[in-house]
């Protein structure tokens, strides 16, 4: 017989079973952040294989790390936090930066279309994951994640200006890929 357990309504016990590694809370842990996890380790790599490897160094991360988490906050956005770090890693370990300065930088303007709005999630993903590792990342951690580019200078090792500059690419990249798209 099956036995269902929430891991909101239970999640001390479901953390508590996971510190003593017992297989059916990190089953459990696993089954119920899997999906929500893999769309974010797909953001940051180039392909579906990347981002199972992501997910799963992730969530050996979790479960290793695991004792360390404070009952009372939120496990979804620590789980997401060891996966934005685990991708960064990846991203490291698997790439060749190749970054530029900010002088070379040019501003883009928007010229008025939303071309976004067109687009189903599914189109956005493909183009984000056809970006250079160094643009994807900078974008993820910058648009979706919310970071400074301070944060995201200090995290990547690159300058402040750098991660402008990046962003500023990356932003036409993708404007330029997303108007191939246009309906």
């Amino acid at each position: 017989m099956d036995i269902s357990i929430s891991i909101r309504s239970n999640e001390q016990e479901v953390v508590q079973a996971c510190i003593r590694n017992e297989n059916w809370a990190q089953k459990l842990v696993y089954e119920e952040y899997h999906e929500q996890m893999l769309c974010l380790c797909m953001r940051y790599s180039s392909s579906h294989e990347d981002a199972l490897d992501i997910l799963h160094d992730g969530f050996l991360k979790v479960f290793q790390h695991i004792p360390k988490y404070e009952i009372g906050t939120m496990l979804s956005a620590w789980i997401r936090r060891i996966m934005v770090n685990t991708a960064i890693d990846f991203y490291r370990r698997e790439s060749r930066r190749s970054t530029t300065d900010l002088d070379e930088a040019r501003t883009v303007w928007v010229d008025g279309q939303n071309v976004i709005g067109e687009l189903n999630a599914e189109d956005v993903m493909k183009a984000i994951q056809m970006l250079s590792p160094i643009y994807r990342s900078i974008f993820n951690l910058y648009v979706m994640e919310g970071y400074s580019h301070k944060e995201i200078a200090d995290t990547l090792h690159i300058s402040e200006g750098t991660s402008r500059s990046n962003l500023v690419k990356a932003r036409q990249k993708l404007k330029e890929m997303l108007m191939h798209y246009e309906r």
